[in-house]
């Protein structure tokens, strides 16, 4: 079947079909879909993921065996293939196959460019039609582009004036990514206030960016859903994380040396200075963090961020910003008992 962007959570509430088709040249858009379908899949228990690239290294028989293999302890997975071109290719009989007999502890997710029209009239994707669903993603039309952005930022809880709108719709010009970007960036620097004309002029010229020490500060604090932000802004303007992942290593450790040579109830602060930390907010997100987290904790943390500079540096399918948002869930924890 076939269903809009809009009627997909709805869609997803009611049951989780084996395949998923989500296709469209606004990658926004695509990836938000996407990020829907992989959390109801997690929830419904589908928490391994696989992912594959049909380029012309792909072996489309690889795909289909995995599919086939029967998962070790009953794990349920996901499967994702990223078709950048639209087109199956030499995977066309293998998907036959898959789509014929969906295995029950497997989820397909396939994510492709803009379906190609003769792509549509074969076989596979008329199986497809009756055994999963299909999202397909059309770029929102420039007379509906403020329309958008506005029903946008109050999903947000902003309230965006008349002219702001204006203001805004014609900056960006119809550039949904960057439409994104500059909502959170509002988000974090209105707080909630209401966002005029003079609002959106300060926010241009304010020079200032979100960096990697803005973020390890937060992550350290523990507020998860500021972090989640100011990762998603960093990420869209091309950052690279491994600056701050060396930071934020730096100070774990020295949050566990603050844990083991500290006795409890003993004031950091002397402590911290003879360490070279000066600064209140970074001297004040890290007894935050001492005092909220336990030693496994923060050895997992470091773990996960030795996990994101191997991301970074290209040996891992997944993106190093998911694994630091995964960081941001583990460094908000609550020391149990």
């Amino acid at each position: 079947m076939k269903t809009q962007p809009g009627q997909l959570p709805q869609l997803l509430k009611k049951s989780l079909a084996p395949v998923y088709l989500v296709s469209g040249d606004e990658p926004l858009l695509v990836q938000e879909c996407c990020d829907q379908i992989r959390k109801a899949a997690r929830d419904a228990g589908y928490q391994d993921r696989i992912t594959y690239h049909a380029d012309h290294q792909l072996s489309w028989n690889a795909v289909g065996d995995e599919c086939s293999a029967l998962s070790l302890f009953a794990e349920k997975r996901r499967i994702e293939i990223h078709l950048p071109t639209g087109k199956l290719g030499d995977g066309r009989k293998v998907m036959e196959q898959i789509l014929q007999s969906p295995p029950d502890d497997v989820v397909l997710l396939l994510i492709s460019a803009r379906l190609d029209a003769a792509e549509t009239k074969r076989k596979w994707y008329k199986e497809l039609q009756g055994t999963g669903v299909h999202v397909p993603v059309w770029p929102v039309e420039p007379e509906k582009f403020a329309g958008w952005l506005q029903q946008r930022a109050s999903n947000q809880g902003l309230h965006l004036t008349r002219g702001a709108l204006a203001m805004l719709a014609e900056r960006l010009e119809g550039n949904l990514l960057a439409a994104s970007q500059e909502l959170d960036r509002l988000a974090l620097l209105t707080d909630g206030k209401t966002i005029d004309e003079e609002t959106i002029e300060r926010a241009v010229q304010d020079s200032a960016r979100f960096n990697g020490f803005e973020l390890v500060t937060e992550l350290l604090s523990g507020k998860a859903a500021h972090a989640g932000k100011i990762i998603g802004i960093l990420q869209q303007e091309g950052e690279n994380p491994l600056g701050l992942l060396s930071v934020l290593v730096r100070d774990l450790h020295l949050i566990i040396e603050l844990k083991s040579a500290l006795p409890p109830g003993d004031n950091p602060s002397g402590f911290l200075k003879k360490r070279g930390v000066f600064q209140p907010r970074r001297a004040s997100a890290i007894q935050q963090a001492a005092r909220r987290l336990n030693l496994p904790q923060l050895h997992h943390a470091i773990r996960l961020c030795s996990t994101t500079d191997r991301a970074a540096k290209g040996f891992d399918d997944v993106s190093p910003w998911h694994h630091l948002r995964d960081l941001s869930v583990l460094l908000a924890g609550v020391r149990p008992g």
